[in-house]
Order: C-alpha cells, then sequence, then structure tokens
C-alpha cells in the first residue's frame, strides 16, 4: 500500500485524529458535529485496532510496507515493543527534518530530503527513510538555506521538542536522544498498533 496522497482534512475526519498534529483539519460547526457523530459510532475490535494503526501510519507519512518493517524491527529491540516502535520512527531524517523546523509539516520535509538539500553530519542523505543515531547533526546545504519553504517554517517560531537541539546561528539541528514516550504522539495508543499485527 503505498502512501496516502489525498486531501489531509478528509482522512483526519476519518480518522477522528489530526494527522498533521496541528489541528487544523478540523473547523467548528457542520464538519466538528460530523466528526462527533462518527465518533459515536460503535465499531469493531478489529477496526478499533485498525484505526490506530492507520492514524499513527498517516502522520508519519509511510507506506505499509516501511510501517510494518518498523514494526518487525522493534521486536527486535530489547525493551517495549511498541515504545521501540515510536522511537525508530521518531529517529527517520524525514520526521527529524520536520522536527528541527526546516519543514513545515512531514511532506514538506520528505520533499527536503528527496531533492537532496539535507546533510547529515556534513554529508548528503536524499533517503527520507534514513535512521538518524542519538548525536548526529542535521543541516542544509549552503544554497538550500535561501529556500522560501524553509525560511517561512524557521521564521514560524517552532515549538522543538527536547531531543532536538538547534543551533540557530549554524542553521543546524541535532538529534540528541531517542524521545521518551511521553514526549511524542500522546494521542496514539501503540499497543493497539502491536497487537493489530500479531494477530
Amino acid at each position: 500500500m503505498s502512501r496516502f496522497t489525498g486531501p489531509k482534512n478528509k482522512l483526519s475526519r476519518r480518522l477522528s485524529h489530526s494527522v498533521s498534529e496541528t489541528g487544523k483539519e478540523f473547523k467548528k460547526g457542520k464538519q466538528e458535529k460530523k466528526l462527533q457523530a462518527s465518533t459515536q459510532r460503535k465499531i469493531s475490535d478489529y477496526g478499533v485496532h485498525l484505526k490506530e494503526k492507520q492514524k499513527a501510519r498517516f502522520i508519519y507519512g509511510v507506506s505499509e510496507k516501511q510501517f510494518f518493517k518498523t514494526y518487525l524491527e522493534a521486536g527486535k529491540i530489547a525493551g517495549i515493543h511498541g515504545e521501540n516502535f515510536i522511537k525508530l520512527l521518531e529517529s527517520r531524517l524525514d520526521n527529524i527534518v520536520y522536527r528541527i523546523g526546516f519543514a513545515s509539516t512531514r511532506p514538506a520535509a520528505r520533499q527536503l530530503v528527496n531533492h537532496g538539500h539535507i546533510l547529515v553530519d556534513g554529508k548528503k542523505v536524499d533517503i527520507a527513510s534514513y535512521r538518524l543515531q542519538p548525536g548526529q547533526k542535521v543541516s542544509l546545504k549552503e544554497a538550500s538555506k535561501s529556500l522560501t519553504v524553509v525560511k517561512a517554517s524557521l521564521e514560524a517560531k517552532v515549538l522543538r521538542k527536547e531531543f532536538i537541539y538547534f543551533d540557530a546561528e549554524k542553521l543546524e539541528g541535532t538529534f540528541s536522544r531517542y524521545p521518551e514516550r511521553n514526549e511524542v504522539l500522546e494521542n496514539i495508543k501503540e499497543q493497539l498498533i502491536i497487537e493489530y499485527y500479531s494477530k
């Protein structure tokens, strides 16, 4: 299954969750009433697990194949499977570019990576799924620092997570450590995702 490329508003309403993590997809009035009505409908146990999986997958913008592969990798790491799963998703290069603030959305961050604008420890990396290790530094190519999308995002006063260190003078972000579970995606119940795949 490929990535969802349709309207994010419609997708968010279907999942009853903001896939952009901003809440902008939901507007007051008729849409809000429709959302409330949809969340009140009873869905099957399978539907509950599927919906949680889809919420997380669309937030990170990864294909089903990549998502499942990450689930399997997380199961091989010591610790809690679900928390390891989230940590691996968070350490993707496109996600870190977004968390640093070089792009205002994950899709925009993915484009920056795919188009060769991003450096990791000074070397170009154009693979969005590249997984960062704590301590690695992410920056922009010199010619890419003047990109409109980058300047607009940085001027938006990004609220960065504590596991991201940003050097404003160098325009460089450091993936300091893996995030604690309570620092990201508080509304996602990752155990439901683990149960979905383990059935």
